[in-house]
């Protein structure tokens, strides 16, 4: 629903605007306006929540899936406590299940279902229990890390000195923060399908090798291993709408004003008072503020400020949905399927596939083999499944493409999707005892219920620079030169950045909109 601020050219003043209606804007609008001051959130399309929504995709079918961003990690309890949030989340009963053939003979490695049965698997697996052990070391020292940094996420930002000190373990700082994380993977496991699982947290909507010198991976493994001081990568309850919805609830209910169908067009700021004109289908506007909150990427906001460019981002992902019939069988006989697609499920994923698959990318080829993850999230949470689908047993996939960069797509988006598309479901119909496409639903019209997204669709939908889910690169989660206090701070002492694109931002946080708000309140940002 659009609530415009006003027809006239120049409308009322407000505290803060907000640009961009995505999550971590509307964090920040319900902690400024729960603070009393006033706020108006200017959003280009006809509903809030960025990338963080829920759809119906497939006509006809009252499925509610989580489009783009579909599982919980990073938000801070904090901020569900804070803003007063009717949102949850559920915990998967499986961490990850690997298909793998070994011996001639279908197999695969089940991380989940209590400690004894992971145990077995990595034995069935690997023929020892030493790699279960190294798997324990290894996560325990990422724990331990994650217990330390996790909550440095809502604190001004420390220094690298601070950070190192919190962290207090000379072999986990230097595994993470020093040392390409191939160096810890390879030093830790010896099977090639147990360092493929470990190095994946490293890949996520990141175009990188284990061994990168730039340690791009290393930032992205770090922020999928310390979210909530566990790690733990939950499902939230209605699927990723629930949360911006909650979110939008919270701040209107604390007085912000939402206008929807209102796009920002350019930002003029002197460090103590800015305006903000933007766009509707009535005209053109001016808000008044005395700080501007940009919700957007570092290129929108320095095509809104008139600043040159930031370096362009890649993204280097497929996201694909779908509704199937009934989850399909595999060809592991050890393996149902209600669990092996309740947590992450691997696909040409080994150590040895992941590092040919990007060195193909990164020579401008598809891969042979392409990588991907897959989970189901009605497993987990079935409320995203109207009466009639549930009761028909239906279930949804998320699946996460890896290595596949934006340029591979330039040279014509729709054909190279379709291909890579058809390839990596290859790659997963080996591990199974029937075709996926036997299993997937047909929706009002009689198309298969699937749908896929490249770096350069969710460029044009969501205006992520070059489809990347980040923004830009990761960053660390400590101060470097520019940095600001809070991570957030830009050019101009009035303008602050609450988007991914933030120190400290990336995924379904809200952290950078929380780090904005206190920016505000402490009067940092001005």
């Amino acid at each position: 629903m659009t609530t415009p601020p006003s027809t006239a050219r120049t409308s009322r003043s407000y505290d803060a605007v907000i640009v961009g209606g995505g999550h971590n804007g509307l964090v920040a609008a319900a902690y400024l306006a729960r603070a009393g001051r006033s706020v108006l959130v200017l959003e280009r399309l006809d509903h809030t929540g960025g990338a963080a929504v829920s759809t119906r995709p497939f006509a006809g079918i009252d499925a509610r899936l989580s489009r783009y961003s579909y599982l919980v990690s990073l938000l801070p309890r904090k901020i569900v406590r804070d803003l007063g949030l009717d949102f949850r989340v559920r915990t998967r009963t499986v961490s990850s299940y690997t298909p793998v053939e070994r011996g001639g003979r279908p197999t695969g490695l089940l991380v989940g279902g209590g400690e004894r049965r992971t145990r077995e698997s990595f034995a069935r697996l690997t023929g020892s229990d030493r790699e279960y052990a190294a798997w324990q070391r290894f996560y325990a020292m990422t724990g331990h890390v994650a217990q330390r940094v996790f909550p440095t996420l809502t604190e001004p930002l420390p220094t690298r000195d601070e950070l190192r000190r919190r962290i207090d373990d000379d072999a986990a700082w230097r595994a993470l923060f020093e040392e390409p994380v191939g160096i810890a993977i390879e030093e830790h496991f010896a099977d090639d399908l147990v360092r493929g699982v470990a190095l994946t947290d490293a890949l996520i909507g990141t175009f990188a090798d284990a061994h990168d010198p730039s340690l791009v991976q290393n930032r992205c493994f770090l922020y999928h291993v310390i979210g909530g001081g566990t790690g733990a990568w939950d499902v939230p309850v209605g699927g990723m709408g629930a949360l911006t919805d909650a979110l939008a609830d919270a701040a209107r209910a604390a007085g912000a004003v939402l206008a929807t169908g209102h796009e920002a067009v350019r930002i003029e700021a002197d460090g103590r008072t800015a305006e903000v004109t933007h766009r509707s289908a009535d005209g053109e506007h001016v808000s008044a503020a005395r700080h501007v909150l940009v919700n957007a990427s570092p290129r929108e906001l320095a095509a809104l400020t008139g600043q040159a460019p930031p370096p362009p981002a890649e993204g280097a992902q497929l996201k694909v949905n779908m509704l199937l019939t009934r989850l399909p069988r595999l060809r592991d006989p050890e393996a149902d399927p209600r669990e092996a697609f309740a947590g992450t499920f691997h696909i040409a994923e080994g150590y040895g596939q992941l590092a040919a698959a990007h060195a193909r990318a990164a020579a401008g080829e598809l891969p042979d083999a392409p990588p991907s993850e897959i989970y189901c999230h009605s497993l987990t949470d079935p409320t995203i499944l109207g009466a009639d689908p549930a009761a028909q047993g239906m279930h949804t996939l998320t699946l996460f493409g890896l290595h596949t960069p934006a340029r591979l797509f330039a040279r014509d988006n729709d054909a190279v999707r379709d291909e890579l598309l058809k390839s990596t479901l290859a790659q997963l119909d080996a591990h199974l005892a029937e075709p996926l496409a036997d299993c997937l639903a047909t929706d009002a019209d009689g198309r298969p219920c699937i749908e896929a997204r490249s770096p350069l669709d969710l460029d044009r939908d969501l205006r992520l620079p070059g489809g990347n889910i980040f923004h830009r690169e990761l960053s660390w989660p400590h101060a470097q030169q520019g940095t600001g206090h809070w991570g957030v701070e830009t050019g101009r002492a009035n303008v602050l950045l609450c988007g991914a694109g933030a120190v400290r931002g990336g995924g379904v946080s809200g952290v950078p909109g929380h780090n904005a708000a206190m920016a505000v309140l402490e009067g940092t940002g001005s």
